[in-house]
């Protein structure tokens, strides 16, 4: 063997380096990821889409017969959002702009720690609000920003114990809406912060490493700004900037 002849990585090509190769081959896998999520999310949303037509008659009969008239206004709404979220996942390849309409972040807030109720009170957490916005009217999709409060307030539980304590605040920045959604739970270490928002990334047993891409993506459609801030053991802020209408 000719002495000073570098060794080359087996499967290299003649002429890349080696870690360009594995940078491509790893940008590669992700896409065939994505493209078997997508295809799977397909047919999931199919199914999802054919049951709800059983569940909306059913329900309607059941509502119709409801004395707690603004109980059955919210499962009519959340099975229409349900309806609207699997129509976009059908709609996935062409997919369109959000929808903007003025939103009001306050109520949107209060909704969705509603529907999380149980969870909450299960576990004992307490909810403060504090909105000092002056104008909480944003442009925005509000099935989408209602599916992204979700999923932060969803991760807010989830990280805290027995008897934590989940806030929910508001404010008027350089024109424009701060959400900050807060919880006394187990904080993200430092070795997991810069990849929290990234597809497939999770810590969960049984996570998808979605909610928070989603998040993300929702976000920005709404040409806002997405930050965390956290301490292991003291909790995280999830904060949301969106423009004023």
């Amino acid at each position: 063997m000719t002495s000073g002849t570098p060794n080359k990585t087996s499967g290299s090509v003649e002429g890349i380096p080696p870690e360009v190769q594995a940078h491509v081959q790893h940008n590669l896998q992700r896409l065939d990821q994505l493209a078997n999520l997508g295809l799977f999310s397909a047919n999931i949303a199919h199914e999802i889409k054919n049951g709800l037509v059983a569940i909306n008659t059913f329900c309607e009969v059941l509502l119709e017969k409801s004395e707690n008239r603004e109980m059955a206004e919210v499962v009519r709404r959340e099975l229409k959002r349900i309806d609207g979220l699997v129509t976009q996942m059908l709609r996935l390849a062409a997919s369109k702009p959000a929808a903007l309409a003025p939103v009001n972040v306050h109520t949107l807030l209060d909704l969705s720690m509603r529907l999380l109720e149980y969870q909450m009170s299960g576990r004992m957490i307490t909810v403060r609000r504090d909105y000092r916005a002056a104008s909480e009217m944003v442009k925005g999709d509000e099935s989408r920003l209602q599916q992204a409060f979700m999923n932060l307030l969803l991760n807010a539980v989830e990280a805290m114990g027995q008897g934590g304590e989940l806030t929910a605040t508001t404010e008027t920045v350089a024109g424009r809406v701060k959400i900050s959604i807060r919880d006394t739970g187990t904080g993200i270490p430092a070795e997991n912060f810069g990849h929290i928002f990234e597809t497939f990334f999770t810590t969960k047993k049984y996570g998808t490493g979605l909610g928070l891409a989603i998040t993300r993506r929702v976000v920005e459609e709404h040409h806002g700004e997405i930050e965390v801030q956290s301490e292991v053991g003291r909790g995280s802020t999830f904060i949301i900037l969106l423009p004023h209408v």
